[in-house]
């Protein structure tokens, strides 16, 4: 069966290559390959699968709307389901956090938020600049793609990216080194050459970046200079959000409250395509049709999505038990790095959305091949592909994240005995 996507499927897959083996079944936080072998997810689905494969839950409310008959495809014109979704978003997550926010329902995909996000921005401030960061990544459609910082999605788009102006992250100049500071000079100062934005687009956690975390601090002094400068705020959580730094939005802890906001990936909770626009209810100057897509009604993507909300989100037992859960991912992986010379790893991210730093690239890759040999789908994240990403369902057993740290541990162990027999052998 290999042979089929070697003849047919474009070179630029990217996964199967690091997973080379045909999926079959997946449920809860394992995928099976055709031969009933069993790898333990931590992966999933690149964060659109929260809530892990196949939960039960969700496939019972998405089957019964199905088993009715229920819309699959609404465009944008009223269904019961949007309703529900609607209503259900703005009971257990608005309103309890004391936000008010229009909702666009976008194309499917992340990149068609942030597509429709930039674009609305420029529309209401009637300027073309973006401010964006240093390692972030918000897709890689073309206006997307050039607030995106990764050379090689960049180097892909086969035009000159134009409106971007790239900034410091928090951090990347060291700890030390005050980055708002930096942009505030540059703005304020006539002769610098930085056009005023009509927007700035930040990830507070930047998952391909390499799990880089904005400070609250970082954040607040963010909005102020926004509000200074006459900036929109936009927070990209397609990646970060749906509880995967342990509350429902990434940016809760700072007290920011962003202008717009861009959400997809585990919105539909069952990995179906599902992306919206959360934005002020000032900024909603769209006319009728100006911004649209065949496939921003995805009446099964709201289903699940509502159920989801119902079953997650009606109170914080379940931000609890994830916060729980990513202690345990905290301690497990400051084990591993003091097993070996501190310097040479480090711990990064936030909630489940955590990982380790290795020296480079290679390092990282050999240690996901072998945690792949042994049972467990991990990817690498960061400018370098040098960060080990833990990306398991937030639902995971605690039996089933012990075990996938385990083969963590003994993947790292593993590469790092290499290296040294090598380095004894030359």
């Amino acid at each position: 069966m290999m042979d089929i996507f070697q003849q047919m499927e474009s070179e630029v897959r990217s996964y199967s290559r690091s997973f080379p083996v045909v999926f079959h079944r997946a449920k809860g936080s394992y995928l099976y390959d055709e031969a009933g072998n069993g790898y333990l997810d931590f992966l999933a689905g690149a964060g659109s699968l929260n809530y892990g494969h196949n939960n039960p839950l969700l496939k019972k409310a998405l089957v019964d709307y199905i088993e009715q008959d229920g819309i699959a495809h609404g465009l944008d014109m009223h269904t019961r389901a949007k309703a529900n979704f609607l209503q259900r978003l703005q009971e257990l997550i608005l309103t309890p956090r004391a936000l008010d926010y229009r909702v666009q329902f976008t194309g499917p995909t992340g990149a068609n938020a942030v597509e429709a996000a930039l674009k609305l921005a420029r529309k209401v401030k009637g300027r073309s600049n973006i401010i964006a960061f240093t390692n972030g990544f918000h897709g890689v459609t073309l206006g997307a793609v050039a607030a995106t910082g990764n050379q090689r999605h960049r180097g892909g788009a086969g035009v000159d990216l134009h409106n971007v102006e790239r900034m410091p992250f928090c951090g990347y100049h060291g700890r030390d080194a005050d980055t708002l500071k930096m942009m505030d000079k540059l703005l304020s100062d006539p002769s610098s050459g930085v056009d005023i934005p009509a927007a700035v687009i930040v990830e507070v956690v930047q998952g391909e970046g390499g799990l880089n975390v904005a400070a609250d601090s970082w954040l607040q002094g963010l909005q102020k200079l926004c509000r200074k400068h006459d900036m929109l705020l936009i927070v990209d959580d397609i990646q970060a959000g749906c509880g995967r730094t342990g509350s429902f939005f990434s940016f809760e802890s700072s007290g920011i409250v962003p202008d717009i906001i861009t959400l997809s990936k585990s919105l539909s909770g069952f990995g179906l395509p599902f992306s919206i626009v959360l934005l002020n209810p000032v900024l909603d100057q769209w006319l009728p049709g100006e911004h649209n897509g065949t496939f921003r009604g995805n009446n099964h993507a709201f289903v699940t999505a509502t159920a989801a909300l119902e079953y997650y989100w009606s109170g914080d037992h379940f931000a609890r038990e994830v916060a729980q859960k990513a202690v345990l991912v905290s301690q497990r992986f400051k084990t591993i790095v003091e097993a070996y010379n501190p310097p040479a790893l480090r711990v990064k991210g936030r909630g489940l959305m955590q990982g380790i730093e290795c020296i480079n690239g290679d390092i990282a890759d050999a240690i996901c091949r072998q945690a792949f040999a042994r049972g467990l789908v991990v990817e690498t994240s960061g400018n370098q592909g040098q960060v080990v990403k833990c990306f398991c369902p937030l639902t995971i057993s605690e039996e089933d994240l012990c075990k996938g740290l385990d083969i963590l541990e003994q993947s790292f162990a593993a590469v790092v005995e290499q290296k040294f027999m090598a380095l004894k052998t030359a």
